[in-house]
C-alpha cells in the first residue's frame, strides 16, 4: 500500500533550485566526459538510476557520453589516487558521492566542478553553506544530522517499551559531537543509546551481535555510505538475532528492512543528474546552490514485523507512505 509521500521544505533556495532550474539539452556533435568517483560499482541501483536520469535529458552513454567509473569499494584510503586518476584523465566534472570521495575530489582539483553527496555538506567542511557553496563544488546534502534524529524517535515509538537500543555508527561519517546530541535527546526519553562504531563490512555482524548482548533491544542504522552498501549484512543479522532495526533509504524497508525514512535514494541520483546536465551545459558550481531533498517517505514493512514478533503502532502505520504486506 502506497501513499503519497510527506513533503517537507528542507531549505528555501535549495527546494526552489530543485524545482525551477531546468537542464539543458545536448549539443549536437559533442562528446560529454565526466567522472564518477564512489564507494559503489557502477551496476549499484543508484548509478542505474543516475544514468536512466540522464538517459531521458539526452545524455546517453555510449552516445555521446562517456563515463569514467571510480569504485573504492570499502577501501576509503584508496579515494585519493581515484580522484588524481580522473583528474588526469581529462573528465569535464567529478561527480563524487560520499565524504571521503568529495574530499579526495577536492584535494586534487580546484578547477574541475564537482558534484557531490554527501551526508552533511556543511556540518562536514565541504562548503561553507548551502545558498553559497563557492569554489567548484556543489549538489545534494542529505541532511543527514536532522534524520538520523528523527530516525530514533521513530525507532523510540516502534518499540516503545524498550529501554536499551543501540545506534550503528560510521565514524568517518557521523561526528562525535552529532552522536552526542542523539545520545542526549534519547536519554531524555527514558532510553539509553550505545554506540557501536564500524569501520568497515568485517566488522558489522560482531558489532550487531554485541549490541544485543549488551541489552539493545533495537537498533537505528545511522547514515553511511559503507552501512548502506553493505546493507544485506545488517538484514541478515538483526533478522537472525530479532532485532527490529531502521534505516536510512526508504528502499531498504522494501529490501526486506522492518522500517525506513529518509529520501527516496533513487530520487536523489536522478536530482543529481540534472545538476550534472547543468554544469556540462556551463554552469558554475559556485552559482548553484547545494539542494536538500524536499521529499522523505517513511516506509514499514509488516512482513519483517510479523516474522519479529512485533505489533507496528497504528500511529506509525497511519503516518507511513508505504506499509508493505
Amino acid at each position: 500500500m502506497r501513499r503519497v509521500a510527506t513533503t517537507l521544505l528542507a531549505v528555501a533556495l535549495g527546494a526552489m533550485v530543485a524545482g525551477s532550474s531546468l537542464p539543458g539539452a545536448a549539443q549536437e556533435g559533442r562528446t560529454y566526459h565526466v567522472g564518477i568517483l564512489s564507494a559503489l560499482p557502477r551496476e549499484a541501483p543508484v548509478w542505474v538510476a543516475f544514468r536512466d536520469g540522464l538517459s531521458r535529458l539526452g545524455y546517453v552513454e555510449g552516445k555521446n557520453l562517456i563515463v569514467d567509473h571510480r569504485a573504492y569499494g570499502t577501501k576509503p584510503e584508496q579515494a585519493t589516487a581515484l580522484a588524481a586518476a580522473l583528474v588526469q584523465s581529462g573528465d569535464e566534472v567529478i561527480v563524487a558521492s560520499g565524504g571521503p570521495a568529495i574530499v579526495a575530489a577536492q584535494a586534487a582539483t580546484r578547477t574541475i566542478p564537482i558534484l557531490g553527496t554527501a551526508d552533511d555538506m556543511v556540518a562536514s567542511g565541504l562548503v561553507p553553506s548551502l545558498a553559497r557553496p563557492g569554489g567548484n563544488l556543489t549538489g545534494i546534502s542529505i541532511l543527514a544530522t536532522e534524520l538520523d534524529g528523527k530516525r530514533q524517535e521513530i525507532l523510540m515509538e516502534l518499540v516503545p517499551a524498550s529501554r536499551r537500543m543501540a545506534a550503528l555508527v560510521d565514524p568517518s561519517v557521523t561526528a562525535p559531537l552529532q552522536l552526542e546530541t542523539l545520545r542526549n535527546a534519547t536519554g531524555m526519553r527514558g532510553v539509553e543509546l550505545s554506540i557501536y562504531p564500524v569501520r568497515g563490512p568485517e566488522e558489522i555482524a560482531a558489532a550487531i551481535e554485541r549490541a544485543q548482548a549488551a541489552g539493545a533491544t533495537a537498533l537505528n542504522v545511522l547514515a553511511s555510505p559503507i552501512l548502506n552498501a553493505n546493507r544485506k549484512i545488517i538484514l541478515d543479522r538483526s533478522a537472525a538475532l530479532r532485532l527490529p532495526a531502521i534505516y536510512q533509504w526508504p528502499e531498504t524497508a522494501e529490501e526486506g528492512g522492518l522500517v525506513a525514512y529518509g529520501p527516496p535514494i533513487t530520487k536523489v541520483f536522478r536530482r543529481l543528474a540534472d545538476q550534472l546536465v547543468m554544469l556540462l551545459r556551463g554552469a558554475k558550481p559556485a552559482d548553484l546552490p547545494v539542494e536538500q531533498p524536499t521529499t522523505f517517505e517513511l516506509v514499514v514493512n509488516l512482513k519483517t514485523a510479523k516474522a519479529l514478533g512485533l505489533t507496528v503502532p497504528p500511529l506509525i502505520l497511519a503516518r507511513a507512505d508505504e506499509v508493505i504486506e
